[in-house]
């Protein structure tokens, strides 16, 4: 078996658009991935820029991503680019990750519009909210940020955040932690101190993670 975590860049649909705003609020701008083994070492990598369809990139898109109208210009568009994607994941038992369903949920309205041939239970059957099962492994309420999360694991980014491959390598590095229950305990015991304290030494450890204070805050 192998596992698949995914990473989506999005670019907002023109407003005068407004029919396809109706069912399609994004596009699909950058699709990156990463291939795990049975031991979840990383094993493959896919990674393309789609051509958006509605509407130019926008620069606060360009500002948070790196993307440019230049580097999409003459990309395919997103039922080629996703094809690609498939084609890439292959046939053998894949389970597929991202963190939260948000991606989920964009690839399916966009297959809707774009590819309504496309069978989604092929996504979906297939797809695992990371972001849930990180949570409630931790018996969090409230949905983790990925670099919170990468944070509390003592782990550094690697590479650029909002890089679609980038963040889909940094994703996998969590879900190769949670394999280990000995392992994952161990280095989440400073988060579980500071969400549900025992002793003064958890008010040290929470300096060190404010944001996850705050966190604890809104439980």
């Amino acid at each position: 078996m192998y596992h698949v975590v995914v990473d989506l860049e999005m670019n907002p649909v023109a407003r005068e658009n407004r029919r396809v705003r109706q069912t399609l609020k994004d596009e699909v701008i950058e699709i990156g991935a990463v291939r795990l083994d049975d031991n979840y070492e990383r094993v493959g990598d896919f990674q393309c820029y789609v051509s958006p369809e509605y509407g130019e990139i926008r620069p606060h898109i360009t500002k948070l991503t790196g993307i440019t109208a230049e580097m999409v210009a003459g990309k395919a568009p997103f039922n080629a680019a996703f094809n690609d994607f498939v084609k890439w994941v292959g046939e053998e038992e894949t389970v597929i990750y991202s963190w939260s369903m948000s991606d989920l949920k964009q690839l399916r309205q966009e297959c809707r519009l774009k590819m309504p041939d496309f069978e989604v239970d092929w996504l979906v059957s297939r797809w695992v909210d990371l972001q849930k099962k990180f949570d409630d492994r931790l018996g969090l309420h409230n949905n983790l940020a990925l670099q919170h999360a990468l944070g509390a694991m003592d782990h550094r980014f690697q590479g650029t955040q909002h890089t679609a491959l980038d963040d889909a390598a940094n994703t996998s590095a969590i879900l190769a932690l949670m394999q280990d229950e000995e392992e994952f305990r161990r280095t989440m015991q400073p988060v579980l101190d500071i969400l549900q304290p025992k002793t003064e030494l958890s008010t040290s450890i929470g300096d060190l993670y404010p944001e996850l204070n705050a966190l604890k805050n809104s439980l």
